[in-house]
């Protein structure tokens, strides 16, 4: 069994991704080819917004608008400890100051009710300029914008959305990657929609933005390569990554219908054995991971592993606890709802060609090691 089975999906699509591929290889515009405006085109409309601005990975996608806000020393940037590395990276990267709010028991994503006393106590101590917020839509279900966007534009900063693992998700109707003002997600394999290596994308209505992310993106440049502006990255998407992912991109929302099928015999079944994910009611997630949580979390995988499934856990040691950020003097105990979270949780085989059998055998075997 597979966590992650993305052999099923190529052989759907192979015909299309090999054509694809010769075609690139017969144009030879492997940097920057005509694949990549295509794409962002597509997923941009797709979401709702302007502009779609291909890049080599997730982790530049959230890096890149920073560099536009000009992010720098002294200012605090709000997000989660409950999340891959990548989102708090990339501003300490720049010399800011993550600070860190708690998440809800239900959603896993940020606590907009905490958000605004963590707002006013950095506020109240004078040390760091409120410049932005990064809610993370974890395992591709939105965080809930309309109250932390709110909450931004009362203290005068910028919400960027991190839907590394959000693309296709919903929230009150609305696409993720379209909730705040400029947002950004990922196309790592494993990601709903993933190419065969690195990549990522960032959206945005702002033409101004547009314009300084284009320039980023190619070491800053200005009217040529050769006349930088301002100081960039080599933040450009493979041609072939564009390639690969527009066929993907054609059974994306049967994909994403399939895996809403998968979560919800899981969630049927497992209900009352774990605590099975939350997903609220304006919300559609993309299942990029299906997570629960158990308080015997490592007996459970054991067993699991006995039988052959395979499991994993996002994310065991939340980032205030990592030592990449023991500078900012967090210590345990102060987050308590990602601290238990991180202590329970862990995600069973999730993608949209897992069979009925496979998810019985799934099913079953935890009924049976949950005991």
């Amino acid at each position: 069994m597979q966590f992650i089975d993305l052999k099923a999906q190529q052989a759907r699509i192979k015909d299309k991704i090999d054509a694809n591929i010769q075609k690139v290889l017969a144009h030879g515009n492997y940097i920057m080819g005509p694949e990549i405006t295509e794409l962002e085109h597509k997923l941009a409309e797709y979401v709702g917004m302007k502009y779609g601005i291909g890049c080599a990975s997730g982790t530049d996608a959230l890096l890149m608008p920073l560099m536009a806000y000009e992010v720098g020393p002294g200012d605090a940037i709000f997000t989660v400890s409950f999340t891959f590395i990548a989102t708090a990276e990339v501003v300490q990267l720049l010399g800011a100051t993550p600070v860190f709010v708690d998440i809800e028991e239900e959603s896993f994503n940020m606590d907009a009710s905490k958000l605004e006393e963590v707002i006013l106590k950095v506020k109240k101590e004078g040390k760091l300029k409120l410049k932005g917020i990064i809610p993370v839509d974890l395992f591709g279900q939105p965080a809930d914008y309309d109250e932390i966007n709110f909450i931004a534009k009362k203290h005068g900063m910028f919400v960027m959305e991190d839907a590394a693992q959000g693309f296709g998700g919903r929230y009150k109707g609305r696409m993720a990657c379209s909730l705040a003002e400029i947002t950004a997600t990922s196309f790592f394999p494993a990601k709903p929609l993933g190419t065969y290596g690195d990549g990522g994308m960032i959206f945005t209505s702002d033409e101004e933005m547009l314009k300084k992310l284009l320039s980023i993106r190619i070491h800053g440049q200005g009217s040529d390569k050769y006349n930088n502006v301002r100081i960039g990255i080599n933040g450009r998407l493979d041609t072939l990554m564009a390639a690969i992912l527009l066929p993907k991109f054609e059974i994306f929302e049967e994909e994403i219908g399939l895996r809403q099928k998968v979560a919800a015999r899981y969630t049927y079944k497992l209900e009352g054995i774990v605590k099975t994910p939350t997903v609220k009611k304006e919300n559609l997630s993309a299942w990029a991971q299906y997570s629960i949580l158990h308080p015997q979390r490592e007996k459970i995988m054991e067993g699991l592993k006995s039988e052959g499934i395979p499991t994993a856990v996002y994310y065991p040691k939340p980032l205030h606890l990592q030592d990449a950020f023991t500078g900012l003097g967090y210590k345990y105990g102060d987050f308590p709802v990602t601290e238990k979270i991180a202590g329970q949780v862990f995600s069973l085989p999730m993608h949209p060609y897992l069979s009925v059998e496979d998810q019985d055998k799934v099913i079953n075997c935890i009924m049976n090691y949950a005991k």
